[in-house]
């Protein structure tokens, strides 16, 4: 794999040529043209798929309208409620609510249950479309039903990503949705675009998930693509299948890029035509000559079977480098977790060495990246006539929809699988997210799934639990299933691939699935179970503002499971406030208290109370602030508590990493920078000022306060910078930054939140 220095250009989906030296004389030669960066850079697919979404008339600046929003079962209701809030009144484009995150997850009774009929008669009431529990993963449910080429889909689940089809996909907090909901847009520079080139063909038992983390390796820590859109051209394109290539494009989330798109042929045109929908098909190439920021050279053939082991999917090794240096690395994870888990648990992977072989207790393939119908035929046909055995190890396969699973059970998939001991579940996405097939504690997990990060596999921390995930392909899973649970390579197998054709039968949908038709019924009561709860009133950005860091996290990435969990949790998501005690329970259970502490002061201040009375402690911080600033006090200032982390962000797009923060009374974030886009507008949309600091010693520790003087004013002045104090003895200043925000960004921020924003009085 190469990854280009400078960016380049690619001559008739086939030459690469770097952007560097004698560049303009070297495609004068080839193609007898003088071409120009700026409009070779119009003919890669995404500026074309960009540009007809855009509203703004300026590719600079795009407001982007999606062709479709989807949502699943941990998100629709808070987006739904927002919008309510808003004055929501029909769905303006297709929205789609999938049931497939809470299916399983059985916790405070009916709640789950209760979140799902309040979809169903969502989807009623302002022309939606509702699919029931266990029909279909979000995200295969619009590879089968939604997607369609040359179109934009925003889903409020980070794995949104259906570029393999031709469509460009964006995963990204419920807010986004919210305002495509309400007619607004999607508003972001134009991203950078990189080309990734494949070339060659993958051997047999190499599969997406292990090319998939070829790549994720190569480029996260480096951030190659971060925020970016990944173009995948060459003629390697066309030596993959439309399911390799789906396995593919659902995991370029995890290199924290912006989105992806893939060349189209015939084998797309086939996967529209199987799904009986052959009008959705559009051919994509990028123009004769395409100019891209960056470019990734891929040969499939030199893939060989990856393994990510924990706690990140770009902690990649080929499988045989793992076997080879066994103890080493393994003693390398080890010390890894020290900081990951930061020394609460005692983490233990070497004692998993039997015979010199990696013994791991768990397989399983699953979600909108493993359960596909080619990676659970080839599983299949390497399992078939073992046994997984007797012992510990157990082997888990979740069809990532019905008609998938109705299909294997035609072919016999099914059936071979049973017969070695395996179980097949329904389609469900909690072995992704912790709420499904949790193992043993100490033990490992190896999943074709999508994330491996502390804990998500369901393990609590703070209980005392740690088990653990290693990401690998659907082909080297069975194989190591049919040796029982010891660590082995899909090329290290002798399989017959039966390669079986896929027949899509959408009968289940038809009789299942509650499609509207984009029509509304106005008169539909919306079901509100008594979990379900509205946002709670937040107020104005204030003029000055008092802050208190009360939490301060040096991890090189924090998660959004770790700033809020995952797993059970997830059943809470409709109640924002009882949500919110979960809140950095797993990286700082004292954040909770510390932040309503600091919170009655804000509430005192809204009730027309002194803050003082609440928390005395404020009361020598404000002598020394007025030292300086005796203006700042009754009716001008605001209180509130701030977090720092290094990189916050990192993972789900789910908005609850940030509002919960908002309901407990937080006001920002300190970060040096922002793991994804998606933390980042999640932030700004709940209000919160998304500040940056250079990195370095801080000038702050936990518990400190911070004042920042007319701290509305710089928002509203579009300040470069912002002077902050630290209050201590001394007033001590500091620089912050916001970073780019734009007009509706600032006013969202100024109002305290997207509902004040948009809120019909």
């Amino acid at each position: 794999m190469k990854l280009y220095e400078n960016g380049a250009y690619l001559l008739n989906g086939v030459d690469i040529v770097e952007d560097a030296g004698d560049v303009k004389q070297i495609l004068l030669a080839k193609t007898g043209k003088d071409v120009s960066k700026k409009e070779a850079a119009k003919n890669t697919i995404a500026y074309e798929i960009l540009e007809a979404h855009n509203t703004s008339g300026n590719m600079e600046k795009l407001k982007i309208k999606f062709d479709k929003l989807t949502s699943h079962d941990i998100t629709f209701v808070g987006i739904i409620q927002t919008a309510r809030a808003s004055g929501l009144e029909k769905f303006p484009v297709p929205y789609v609510l999938t049931n497939c995150h809470n299916s399983l997850c059985a916790v405070g009774g009916t709640i789950n249950e209760d979140d799902h009929m309040f979809g169903l008669s969502c989807a009623k009431k302002y022309g939606g479309v509702y699919v029931p529990p266990h029909q279909a993963v979000i995200h295969q449910f619009a590879r089968e039903m939604l997607a369609g080429g040359g179109r934009m889909i925003l889903g409020s689940d980070s794995h949104t990503r259906y570029g393999a089809l031709g469509t460009m996909a964006m995963g990204e907090g419920g807010p986004e949705l919210v305002k495509q909901l309400l007619n607004q847009t999607y508003d972001i520079n134009m991203p950078g675009v990189i080309g990734v080139y494949l070339k060659g063909k993958p051997i047999p038992g190499v599969g997406p998930q292990d090319v998939a983390l070829a790549i994720i390796g190569a480029v996260f820590d480096n951030g190659y693509v971060k925020n970016k859109v990944m173009e995948f051209v060459g003629p390697g394109v066309s030596n993959l299948s439309a399911d390799f290539r789906i396995g593919v494009d659902v995991m370029t989330t995890e290199t924290t890029c912006l989105s992806s798109i893939w060349r189209t042929d015939n084998e797309i045109k086939d996967f529209y035509e199987i799904h009986k929908r052959p009008e959705d098909y559009k051919e994509l190439n990028p123009g004769a000559v395409a100019y891209y920021d960056g470019m990734i050279e891929i040969d499939l053939s030199e893939i060989r079977p990856m393994i990510a082991m924990p706690f990140h999917p770009s902690n990649t090794y080929t499988i045989d480098e793992l076997n080879a240096n066994l103890m080493d690395i393994l003693d390398d994870c080890e010390k890894r977790a020290l900081v990951s888990l930061d020394g609460q648990v005692n983490f233990k992977l070497k004692d998993k060495v039997r015979n010199g072989r990696l013994y791991v207790e768990q397989g399983i393939i699953a979600g909108c990246a493993g359960g596909g119908f080619e990676n659970i035929c080839d599983a299949a046909d390497i399992l078939k006539g073992a046994s997984i055995g007797p012992d510990e190890f157990t082997l888990s396969v979740y069809p990532a929809s019905t008609p998938i699973y109705m299909e294997l059970v035609k072919n016999g998939a099914v059936a071979a699988l049973m017969a070695t001991g395996a179980i097949v579940k329904t389609a469900f996405c909690g072995p992704c997210f912790g709420a499904g097939d949790t193992p043993a504690n100490n033990a490992l997990s190896i999943r074709h799934s999508t994330r491996n990060f502390p804990n998500r596999e369901g393990s609590k921390i703070q209980n005392g639990q740690i088990s653990s995930v290693a990401l690998m392909d659907a082909r080297s899973i069975a194989a190591t299933a049919a040796n029982k649970g010891y660590l082995t390579a899909a090329t290290d197998i002798d399989a017959n691939y039966t390669k079986p054709k896929y027949f899509f039968d959408e009968t289940i949908y038809k009789n299942r699935v509650f499609d509207s038709h984009g029509v509304a019924d106005p008169d539909v009561e919306i079901k509100l179970g008594p979990n379900i709860k509205d946002w709670p009133a937040m107020s104005a950005l204030p003029q000055n503002m008092l802050l208190k860091v009360v939490s301060e996290i040096h991890d090189p990435v924090t998660t959004t499971d770790e700033l809020i969990p995952s797993g059970e949790t997830s059943s809470f998501r409709s109640n924002p406030l009882g949500l919110a005690e979960f809140t950095l329970s797993r990286k700082d259970p004292a954040y909770v208290g510390r932040a309503k502490e600091v919170q009655k002061a804000q509430k005192a201040i809204e009730a027309n109370t002194c803050p003082l009375e609440v928390l005395p402690e404020m009361k020598p911080v404000m002598e020394k602030v007025h030292t300086r600033f005796p203006e700042a006090g009754e009716g001008n200032l605001g209180v509130g508590s701030t977090i720092f982390a290094v990189k916050p962000g990192d993972g789900s797009a789910r908005e609850q990493a940030a509002s919960c923060q908002k309901v407990l009374g937080g006001w920002a974030n300190i970060a040096n920078e922002y793991a994804t886009k998606r933390y980042r507008s999640n932030l700004i949309n709940w209000g919160m000022l998304p500040f940056i600091i250079p990195e370095g010693e801080l000038p702050f520790t936990n518990g400190d306060y911070l004042f920042l003087p007319d701290i509305r004013k710089a928002v509203e002045e579009k300040a470069d910078e912002i002077t902050a104090y630290k209050v201590g003895d001394e007033l001590t200043p500091f620089i912050m930054t916001l970073g780019e925000l734009t007009d509706e960004e600032r006013e969202i921020i100024l109002k305290g939140c997207l509902i004040n924003y948009n809120r019909v009085s």
